[in-house]
């Protein structure tokens, strides 16, 4: 990663779920990536690091990873980055999160789409855009030469559920087995949990060693 780009992780809302805010102090911008929750938390983090909030990334649209959107747009109107086949997801995630007993705005309609291949630049860094679903069929994960923000396909010893409506154990399978092949350095910021490396990961996670697979797969 360029020396301009930081990256904070800001943990929130019941689940427990990270969102990455990244800076660049070149230019005085900021992404927000997967703001699931507390937006007044949120803003207050960007405003705190003196620069202005540009694009909301998406790594895919379960209701923990989307939930403070609407509310951040009312301060801040920024384009939403989102994964087209997870469309249907974010469209319904307030009607999602009342099935778990929590309270959610639901977010509008995102403005920018994503897709595998796309690159966005950022700070003087190139985020590839690697789509990968199992979890979600939207799922994607942003990486540049240092890190790759792998929402829930991947965390620190384990992997993101494979249970839920729209999962698909055998697709996950998949996106694990390519996401073996990144540099071992890669530094990986998961959905949820601390974050670990590809190496940390080959070495120790049962479902990047071939030890295991998804349920189903």
């Amino acid at each position: 990663m360029s020396s301009a780009v930081r990256v904070r992780g800001l943990t929130v809302g019941p689940l427990a779920e990270n969102c990455w805010l990244l800076t660049d102090a070149s230019s005085h911008t900021a992404i927000l990536v997967d703001p699931g929750d507390e937006a007044l938390r949120l803003l207050e983090a960007v405003d705190e690091s003196g620069c202005a909030l540009v694009e909301i990334w998406l790594t895919h649209a379960h209701f923990d990873h989307v939930g403070a959107i609407a509310s951040i747009l009312r301060e801040r109107p920024v384009p939403v980055r989102l994964h087209a086949l997870d469309e249907a997801l974010y469209t319904h995630a307030a009607t999602s999160a009342a099935r778990w007993g929590i309270s959610l705005e639901q977010p509008p309609a995102s403005t920018v789409r994503v897709a595998e291949g796309d690159v966005l630049r950022f700070g003087g860094d190139d985020f590839a855009v690697w789509h990968l679903p199992g979890h979600a069929p939207g799922h994607v994960a942003y990486l540049s030469d240092s890190l790759c923000i792998s929402g829930d396909l991947l965390f620190a010893g384990s992997i993101g559920r494979t249970d839920l409506p729209w999962c698909d154990p055998q697709a996950m399978h998949q996106s694990l087995t390519r996401m073996a092949t990144l540099p071992p350095g890669l530094r990986v910021l998961p959905g949820h949990g601390e974050d670990t490396t590809i190496a940390r990961e080959l070495a120790t996670n049962p479902f990047l060693r071939g030890l295991a697979r998804p349920i189903g797969a």
